[in-house]
């Protein structure tokens, strides 16, 4: 899978863009601040309709205007399909596939795959459990992408949950009592849509242990694949029953409506869900001499990098291993790593039907990479050589 073409309008700082694309790897080179990160943004876009840079839609259309559009000929297997999203801040956004329009943008997802290596990464072992719930959520929909529809559900009823134990923290006499009656429906649908997004999760992290653990082999010195290590962590002990009967999801249920009812308490008194895949983290650790310990803590810098470099490696096995090659997108990483280390990720992820990589300066970018350059500089794409 590559993209073939890309246009833009009015998309972060490109009124109006079109960019032909090779397969294999193409290296965009500029001074921060001149463009090249925005292309790579919305290729990734299109891929989830989110961006790995901002939480919202509204910074990626250009100032003054209203509306931006992302276009690109994607090739699979030799055949080819126009995708584009027109984003709407505010407004429902538009999915089109060869022009026709989608019922719903979401129905976009999946039809391309990327991995996306950043600075960022970083944040994947040292930064909060967000960021690691994220990620696996990410990673979940590119390879199921109804799982879209219900971490949605799963957000909107948490948010309202949310709202109605506000309401019931500050009510006396009938308001109290007819918001707590209330609470117990939402209760219902919070374990429901809950259940189904932990069984996922627990999944995922079963099916991309042993890919990080060869990821990790592969880019840290003098490691094996035993070393590194990932395990899901719900927000509540998880006994071995439930945790047997996966992939049904019903005993989740059931474990979730149970730990609501012994939580009730704390919950009303801070008018906030304690309950849920919201408070579940990843705990990436390595291995140490009789030992297993956090990576986030203990981990030292060069450590911390490699295993951030694992997860996304092994994220993109994981959706090599279900059928596509992803879009391998590498933004302004090599700034980041020595020589070394620069060629030992070159080389593994060279072989990539397409790899898009972003620097500042072309030295940083290692030969294998750069089989393709394109100059990026105020606002303008062009092709060098």
């Amino acid at each position: 899978m590559y993209v073939s073409h890309l246009l833009l309008h009015d998309f972060r700082s490109y009124a109006d863009l079109d960019v032909e694309l090779d397969p294999g790897p193409t290296a965009f080179i500029g001074r921060n601040g001149q463009g090249k990160t925005n292309l790579i943004e919305a290729i990734d876009y299109l891929s989830r309709l989110s961006s790995h840079r901002v939480a919202t839609d509204a910074p990626l259309v250009r100032a003054d205007t209203e509306q931006a559009v992302v276009r690109a000929v994607v090739v699979r297997d030799g055949r080819q399909a126009t995708l584009e999203v027109e984003i709407n801040p505010g407004r429902s956004n538009r999915a089109r596939v060869n022009r026709a329009v989608l019922p719903r943008a979401r129905e976009l997802i999946g039809l391309v795959r990327t991995v996306v290596f950043s600075p960022e990464d970083l944040g994947l072992v040292k930064g909060d459990p967000s960021d690691r719930r994220h990620f696996l959520d990410d990673l979940l929909i590119q390879r199921t992408p109804r799982l879209a529809g219900v971490r949605a559900d799963y957000d909107r009823v948490l948010k309202q949950r949310n709202s109605l134990l506000k309401t019931a923290r500050l009510a006396h006499g009938s308001s109290r009592e007819s918001a707590l009656d209330t609470l117990e429906v939402w209760d219902a649908n919070l374990a429901r849509t809950g259940a189904e997004l932990l069984a996922a999760r627990l999944r995922l992290v079963d099916d991309l242990r042993p890919h990080l653990g060869a990821a990790y082999e592969a880019v840290a010195r003098g490691a094996t694949r035993e070393d590194a290590g990932i395990d899901y962590r719900p927000c509540f002990e998880l006994d071995a029953e439930t945790i047997a009967a996966l992939p049904d999801s019903a005993p989740l249920e059931k474990a979730l409506l149970a730990e609501l009812a012994v939580r009730r308490r704390d919950e009303l008194e801070r008018g906030i869900s304690l309950v849920g895949p919201h408070r579940d983290d990843l705990l990436c650790t390595l291995a140490s001499p009789g030992q297993r310990l956090s990576v986030k803590g203990y981990a030292s810098h060069g450590e911390s990098w490699s295993f951030a470099v694992a997860l996304r490696l092994a994220s993109y096995d994981l959706l090599r291993d279900d059928g596509d090659d992803p879009i391998l997108i590498l933004d302004d990483v090599f700034a980041e790593l020595d020589g070394e280390r620069r060629e030992q990720l070159a080389a593994l992820v060279a072989g990539a039907e397409q790899v898009l990589v972003t620097a500042a300066v072309a030295a940083d970018v290692p030969d294998k990479l750069a089989a393709a350059r394109y100059l990026v500089a105020e606002g303008q794409v062009t092709r060098d050589g």
